[in-house]
């Protein structure tokens, strides 16, 4: 009988004393283990937020420089347009200005021919018996 309280103390000793030990070490490595991978973690995600970050800033900067590229094409694309309406605008009115020119020289020709017939025509119906043209308006 004194066997088995000794051997019952001694496991009451190694159970109340020694377990409960065990477990504070056990907890305290699980704890040491998680923060260790929290901390992993977040140095995992701080690279990983700098090498997004710095893409993101090299993207931004790529898209300016592309706008600013295209903002000079389409500035240089306007100016060609203007100078190309410019210049056919100016021939538009290079051919206006000759074609109201011909017309009126040949409308002047025309007149200067007529107007002896449209004169003697005129004193005929003024005078009331035919006024022939003179010869020296026929040409």
């Amino acid at each position: 009988m004194f066997l088995a309280l000794a051997l019952f103390a001694f496991c009451y000793l190694l159970v109340s004393r020694v377990l409960p030990r065990i477990n504070q070490v056990l907890a305290e490595r699980r704890e040491a283990l998680s923060w260790a991978d929290v901390e992993k973690c977040r140095g995992e995600g701080d690279a990983f937020r700098a090498h997004a970050e710095a893409v993101l800033a090299e993207a931004r900067h790529d898209a300016a420089r592309t706008r600013q590229q295209a903002m000079e094409q389409g500035n240089a694309l306007i100016a060609e347009a203007r100078a190309r309406g410019q210049r056919d605008r100016a021939e538009i009115l290079v051919r206006g200005r000759a074609a109201v020119e011909s017309e009126r020289t040949a409308t002047e020709a025309a007149l200067h021919r007529s107007v002896p017939e449209l004169a003697s025509a005129l004193a005929s119906r003024i005078v009331g018996e035919p006024v022939a043209a003179s010869a020296e308006h026929a040409n």
